[in-house]
């Protein structure tokens, strides 16, 4: 067990021989730290926290009451084989939150970027990637294989099913089933989530162009109505725009997915 000596740890909690604990770390009381956990510095655990497993908190990460963080994956195939998650810095996981490691046949590592948040509730399935700046909102859930690029925002209740991929500043509304891929940018709605047009709001809140914006209307638009097959249609577009937000979207298009994707309606 390794404490630096500027870490402050309640009496009541629980810190199992081999965790590490950086430079200036808070627990609370009545937080539980496994033995193969790694804190950085200044990470904040609140009280009646669960942090266990082969688990890295990166800096200044604050994980609030009741959240359960590396925990073994929800998957029956699961049968006991060492596997890790990694949380980046900056991160606020709030109360009651779940994150589970990964599984030995998914490449067994969960993976979660720097600067996001995770509401009340939120669940981060095995073997997930989360990228940076990502909104988790009250009792949304990844399920496990998922791939969340980053400044995605995933609305309340809603649901993301396995193996799904959400692209790069996409929107989730609120009680929403997600079952197939996302295009970068996209706004996704309904309790069967549709692809229903572009995220404007993200894409004006970080200063993208009105010519990129342009752009990816004319995009969507040619995705909804062009000839030929869906990939056949982002090929066309690889070749004809140079937007870098465009290109975002025929990258992701033309990638390999395990589930399809949500067309434009």
């Amino acid at each position: 067990m390794s404490i630096d000596p500027s870490a402050e740890i309640h009496p009541s909690a629980v810190i199992e021989e081999g965790a590490v604990i950086g430079p200036k770390c808070r627990i609370g009381p009545f937080s539980v730290i496994g033995p193969k956990v790694t804190l950085g510095t200044g990470v904040i655990v609140k009280s009646h926290v669960v942090i266990t497993g082969l688990t890295e908190i990166g800096d200044e990460t604050e994980v609030f009451s009741f959240a359960s963080i590396g925990e073994i994956p929800q998957d029956l195939k699961f049968e006991g084989e060492e596997t890790r998650l990694i949380v980046g810095k900056r991160n606020s996981i709030r109360e009651g939150a779940t994150m589970n490691t990964g599984t030995k046949g998914g490449g067994g590592v969960t993976r979660v970027g720097d600067d996001c948040l995770f509401m009340t509730g939120a669940h981060v399935g095995h073997d997930t990637t989360v990228g940076n700046h990502v909104i988790l909102a009250n009792q949304a859930a990844l399920a496990g294989h998922c791939e969340i690029e980053d400044n995605v925002i995933i609305g309340g209740l809603s649901g993301i099913h396995q193996w799904v991929r959400i692209g790069t500043g996409a929107i989730i509304g609120a009680v929403t089933m997600v079952t197939n891929d996302v295009i970068p940018h996209g706004l996704v709605q309904g309790p069967r989530g549709e692809l229903d047009g572009l995220n404007l709001v993200g894409l004006k809140r970080r200063g993208v162009s009105r010519a990129d914006i342009s752009a990816l209307r004319a995009a969507l638009q040619m995705l909804r109505q062009g000839e030929g097959a869906f990939q056949d249609r982002a090929e066309r577009l690889a070749e004809e725009s140079d937007s870098p937000y465009v290109q975002e979207i025929t990258r992701f298009v033309l990638g390999e997915s395990d589930r399809g994707f949500l067309t434009p309606s």
